[in-house]
């Protein structure tokens, strides 16, 4: 009996298991991707082992693709290499790792999964347990296809209401991470319940656990259901592993009433602190970015079509799908052309801009209103430039005005 970490923890080792145990588990995946995999891959040489599981292996060229400089150009050589040498057998290409990998069928309910990004709690939203871990410690996962960790205690978030126009589900996890704090979930698992929960499509469960590292959980988690079921059918020929909480204990539980929420931004250069747009707005901005692993998804890009359709935008801003699949959706529906029209720079699949590299650096003393996950000094170029988190339908209504505006007041 216990949360959803325990339970599946506790079904990999065939016993129960509660919360402050520490326990080495099999893992179901293990991952890095084009910046991690050169430091994996001197801790396996230095390990003298190769990977253990090849066919639970992937690797994901995502972070600086296509390569912006020789530097990442070898980077991603030595992780192609890596892969090859190992026969790992998934080495993706498609989008950014968080994203690509639930839609190539390798996340399944009940999965325990480790990845060499602090972004990998998304896959939660699968109903696994999916947790980031440092380049050594994802070299010694690979080896042995095993991990250890503390079975950690659980929050319950518990969601309640229906949100209202114009407010989404990055607002809702601005607001998580304005009452829970930067570090207030450290090294615990947040498992979102309740009747919201319930009815939350993937991509919402998707920005909710990926910001879950933004409070220092570790793990972002809602349990497995027939919205989980049906993303995935199609996808995968693994059985899922439906596994639910069982009479679970609860370290505390935090209730967000979702009516009563409105569009947010956390302002730089930190996380929590969430505030609502309106005390903000007419803040001028430099550029917006729309994308990343917290918001890249087709609902997001028709969000921010449906508010740019029909007119330009008077800043400069980039648009950069989660993966190839969003990207062709997104041109089927339409979402792209409008976006272009509207004068939109769409780049290809990929984190983009987010970590500074690439497709949008900011230069010093510029703002940028985005949809990605940190704002942290120095996150998307010169360290005086400055990040505010928004949605996507609160970034796209910035774009149309060239300052912070709440999207409620486009019509």
């Amino acid at each position: 009996m216990g949360t959803l970490a325990e339970e599946i923890i506790g079904a990999h080792l065939g016993r129960p298991v509660e919360a402050g145990t520490t326990v080495v588990v099999p893992v179901d995946l293990v991952m890095s991707h084009d910046t991690t995999t050169p430091l994996v891959a001197d801790g396996l040489q230095a390990l003298g082992r190769g990977v253990a599981n090849p066919d639970r292996a992937v690797v994901v060229l995502d972070h600086i693709t296509p390569a912006a400089t020789v530097a990442a150009a070898q980077q991603q050589q030595r992780a192609r290499a890596f892969a090859a040498e190992h026969r790992v057998a998934n080495l993706l290409t498609d989008g950014v790792c968080h994203q690509v990998l639930p839609e190539h069928g390798l996340v399944v309910p009940g999965d325990i999964i480790v990845g060499a990004d602090s972004h990998t709690v998304t896959m939660g939203a699968f109903g696994a347990f999916a947790t980031g871990m440092g380049s050594t410690d994802v070299a010694v996962a690979y080896a042995t296809g095993e991990t250890w960790l503390r079975v950690p205690d659980t929050i319950e978030v518990r969601l309640e209401g229906r949100l209202g126009p114009a407010v989404t589900a990055k607002d809702l996890i601005l607001n998580v991470l304005g009452r829970i704090g930067s570090d207030g979930a450290r090294y615990r698992a947040v498992e979102y319940t309740g009747s919201s929960a319930r009815a939350m499509p993937m991509g919402d469960r998707m920005t909710l656990c990926n910001m879950a590292v933004e409070m220092g959980a570790k793990a972002g988690m809602f349990a497995a259901d027939e919205v989980t079921r049906s993303w995935l059918e199609g996808r995968t020929a693994r059985a899922p592993r439906m596994v639910r909480p069982t009479q679970p204990h609860y370290e505390r539980t935090e209730v967000f009433l979702l009516d009563s929420l409105e569009p947010m931004v956390a302002t730089p250069p930190a996380v929590d602190t969430a505030r609502p747009v309106r005390e903000l707005a007419g803040l001028a901005v430099d550029q917006v970015f729309i994308g990343t692993c917290t918001n890249g998804r087709l609902a997001d890009f028709a969000a921010a079509a449906g508010v740019l359709q029909g007119h330009q935008v008077a800043v400069r801003t980039v648009a950069v799908p989660a993966s190839r699949e969003v990207y062709l959706a997104a041109l089927r529906a339409g979402y792209i052309e409008s976006l272009v029209a509207a004068g939109v720079s769409v780049e290809s699949p990929g984190c983009g801009p987010c970590l500074g590299r690439h497709k949008g650096v900011l230069g010093p003393g510029e703002k940028a209103v985005t949809t990605m996950s940190r704002n942290f000094r120095g996150r998307m170029g010169d360290p005086s430039s400055e990040i505010y988190l928004v949605s996507p339908v609160t970034a796209a209504a910035t774009a149309l005005r060239g300052c912070l505006t709440d999207p409620r007041e486009i019509s």
